[in-house]
C-alpha cells in the first residue's frame, strides 16, 4: 500500500467522526439513536414498512412467525437488491412452548443436470457470477411453510396478503436500496428478463433503476404471492411457477429444471453454541458459515478485552488474528453436510481454540493468502430480520439472493429474480465444496441468537457476505466485553478483515496478512499501532453490513435495535 494511500486512510479514519457526529446527550458518542422499548412485542427489519406489516400482523393475533413471513415477503418486494422469493432462508427460533431453540436451513441445491464437467467443457475454471450457471434451487418458498406450519397462526394468504397489496399498488424506494439498485442495472440488464421487470422508462425512452422516493410497483411478483397463497408450496415448486421456470431455463442456456424444483426441500437443524463469558451464542451449522462466529469468540474469550478497551490496538489486532484462524478453517472444512461431514463439534470446542489460540501474537500480524477460488465474496448481499411477539416466540430470520440482486436472470411474468449461490462452489475434485449435482452450495447467510441460563436473551443477525460472522462475534463484544447496549453495539465502528483465505484451505504466504477495513472511528494511534505489528490498515466504501436485533427486557417486554447503515426500523407497541 502507497504512502499516500495510508495517509487518506488514516486522514478519513481520524477526521470524519467529528464532521458528522450529532451531539446526543446520552449514550456513546458513536450511537445513532436510542433503543426503543415495548412492552407487548418487537419488530426490527431493513425497512420500515415491513417493520409496519410486521408489527401490524401480530396486533391481528399472528405470531412472530406469521410477521416475519409477512415482512420478508415485503422485503423481497421493497428491497430486492438484497432478497427475494428467488433466493435460500435460514432461520432460528425461539419457542416458548418447548422452551428450546430450533433451526431451519433452506438452502437450495444445484440442478441434477449440470456436472462439473459441463464447467470443464466451458472452460470455467470458476463459477461465473450471473447468468444461468450460479443459480440453485430457491428455498424461501419452501422454508416460509415450513417454518409457519410449525409456528404460524395466520393463513398464509393473510401473510402474504400486505406484500401483495404494496406489489400492486406501489411504494417509495428508500436511499439505500436505491443506490445498490442503480448498480445493479448495468451489470444484469444482459440476462433475459430483468430489465423488463426490474427497471423504469426515462423521459428519454432509457431504462434505468428507479430513485429514491420514486413508486415502485411489482405486478408481475403480485401474481406469483397470489398463486403461493392460493395454492400453498406446491404452487411454487410444482404448479405452473415452476414450469415457466422449467421454460425460461430451457430457452436461456440454463439447467434448473421442474424436477430440481419438485424434489427440493429444506430440513431442520440443530443450532450449534458456545458459550462465552457465561452467554451462550447460537448459530446454525454448515453449509452456511455460522460456526466461524463461534470460533472467533472462543479464540478471543482468553483475553481481558474489556480491559483492552473498545478501540484499542489490542481489540483490533485480536479480533483480526481470530478471525484469520477462524476463516482459515472455513475456507477448508464448511460444506454441504450431505457430502462432507464437518467436524463441528471439534470446530467450536474450547480444547480446539485453546490449541489454535497459540498461533496468535501479540506483537505481529500472522500473513495469510486469498485463494481466489469464490471471488469477491463480501460482494454479497442480504436482508436479516427479528420478530418477537406477547407469547415470548422470538424468530432470528435471514435471507438473500446473493450479490445483491442475484443472476440477473427473472422468468417472464413472475417478478422475481434466481440467487446466484452457485458461484460458492469449487469447480476442482477433492474439495468439501467441489460441485456437485443435487449439492447445496457454502452458504454466507447465517442468523444468530443467544440465551442466558437457558432463557432467550437476544436474536439478532448481520448483514453482508463474508463480513457477517465477523459482525456477529463483534456485537457478542460489544455488548459483553465493552458494556454497550443494544443500539450502540450495532452503530459502533465496525472492524473488517479480507483477503486471507477463502474456501480452497490454501494458507497465506509471508508476503501478505490481508487487509484491514476500519470503520470510521477507530483513533489514529490505534492505526498506527496497527501498522508496526505489519497490518495493512484501509478505508473501505461500505463493506461493514447492516443489523438488527431484540433483546429481552428484564423488566418486561423486548428492546429493539436497527442500525443507521440500512433505511431498517426497530418498532414495537
Amino acid at each position: 500500500m502507497s504512502r499516500f494511500r495510508l495517509c487518506l486512510s488514516i486522514v478519513c479514519l481520524a477526521s470524519i467522526p467529528a464532521a458528522l457526529a450529532a451531539d446526543r446527550i446520552t449514550g456513546r458518542e458513536f450511537a445513532t439513536r436510542s433503543e426503543v422499548y415495548a412492552p407487548h412485542a418487537m419488530a426490527a427489519t431493513s425497512h420500515p414498512l415491513a417493520t409496519q406489516i410486521a408489527l401490524d400482523v401480530m396486533q391481528s393475533g399472528g405470531s412472530a412467525m406469521d410477521a416475519a413471513i409477512a415482512a420478508n415477503a415485503a422485503l423481497g418486494l421493497m428491497e430486492p437488491t438484497g432478497n427475494g422469493i428467488g433466493g435460500d432462508l435460514f432461520a432460528i427460533v425461539w419457542d416458548p412452548q418447548t422452551g428450546k431453540l430450533h433451526g431451519y436451513n433452506g438452502s437450495g441445491r444445484s440442478p441434477k443436470s449440470l456436472t462439473l464437467a459441463e464447467f470443464r467443457r466451458r472452460g470455467l475454471t470458476d463459477v461465473p457470477p450471473h447468468g444461468p450457471l450460479p443459480v440453485s434451487v430457491p428455498g424461501t418458498v419452501d422454508a416460509w411453510f415450513a417454518l409457519h406450519g410449525k409456528f404460524g397462526r395466520k393463513p398464509m394468504a393473510e401473510n402474504l396478503a400486505p406484500a401483495i397489496r404494496y406489489a400492486r399498488e406501489g411504494h417509495p424506494v428508500h436511499e439505500t436500496i436505491a443506490h445498490y439498485w442503480s448498480l445493479s442495472v448495468p451489470r444484469l440488464s444482459k440476462w433475459p428478463g430483468y430489465a423488463e421487470q426490474f427497471t423504469v422508462v426515462d423521459g428519454k425512452g432509457e431504462r434505468r433503476a428507479p430513485r429514491t422516493g420514486e413508486t415502485w410497483k411489482n405486478p408481475n411478483l403480485a401474481g406469483t404471492l397470489e398463486q403461493i397463497a392460493q395454492g400453498g408450496r406446491d404452487a411454487f415448486y410444482k404448479g405452473e411457477i415452476a414450469r415457466t421456470i422449467d421454460a425460461y431455463f430451457k430457452a436461456n442456456d440454463g439447467f434448473l429444471s421442474y424436477d430440481d424444483l419438485a424434489a427440493h426441500q429444506g430440513e431442520w437443524v440443530e443450532p450449534v453454541s458456545t458459550n462465552y463469558r457465561g452467554f451462550d451464542v447460537w448459530e446454525l451449522p454448515p453449509n452456511s458459515q455460522g460456526i466461524a462466529a463461534l470460533q472467533i469468540l472462543n479464540l478471543l474469550e482468553p483475553y481481558d478485552l474489556k480491559r483492552y478497551g473498545f478501540g484499542s490496538p489490542e481489540h483490533v489486532h485480536l479480533f483480526v488474528e481470530a478471525k484469520k484462524l477462524a476463516f482459515a478453517d472455513r475456507a477448508a472444512l464448511y460444506a454441504d453436510p450431505d457430502f462432507y461431514k464437518t467436524p463441528v463439534s471439534r470446530l467450536v470446542s474450547k480444547a480446539y481454540a485453546k490449541q489454535r489460540g497459540k498461533a496468535i501474537s501479540m506483537e505481529r500480524a500472522a500473513s495469510a493468502v486469498e485463494a481466489g477460488v469464490i471471488p469477491e465474496l463480501n460482494q454479497g448481499d442480504t436482508i436479516y430480520l427479528t420478530v418477537a411477539d406477547a407469547d415470548g416466540m422470538m424468530v432470528s430470520l435471514i435471507q438473500s439472493n446473493y450479490r445483491g440482486m442475484g443472476s440477473g436472470m427473472a422468468p417472464p411474468g413472475l417478478g422475481f429474480i434466481f440467487q446466484d449461490r452457485g458461484e460458492m462452489f469449487v469447480l476442482k475434485e477433492g474439495h468439501p465444496n467441489s460441485y456437485a449435482p443435487g449439492k447445496r452450495p457454502f452458504q454466507t447467510i447465517i442468523p444468530a441468537f443467544i440465551t442466558k441460563d437457558g432463557k432467550p436473551w437476544m436474536s439478532f443477525g448481520v448483514m453482508g457476505g463474508a463480513m457477517q460472522p465477523q459482525g456477529h462475534a463483534q456485537i457478542v463484544m460489544n455488548l459483553i466485553d465493552f458494556g454497550m447496549n443494544l443500539q450502540e453495539a450495532g452503530d459502533a465502528p465496525r472492524i473488517q478483515h479480507d483477503g486471507d483465505t477463502e474456501p480452497t484451505g490454501q494458507n497465506a504466504t509471508p508476503e501478505g496478512s490481508g487487509e484491514v477495513d476500519l470503520e470510521s472511528g477507530f483513533p489514529y494511534e490505534t492505526v498506527r499501532a496497527l501498522m508496526r505489528k505489519g497490518h495493512s490498515v484501509r478505508f473501505a466504501d461500505g463493506p461493514y453490513g447492516g443489523y438488527q436485533a431484540i433483546r429481552v427486557n428484564q423488566h418486561g417486554g423486548y428492546i429493539g435495535a436497527s442500525e443507521s447503515r440500512k433505511d431498517g426500523q426497530a418498532a414495537g407497541y
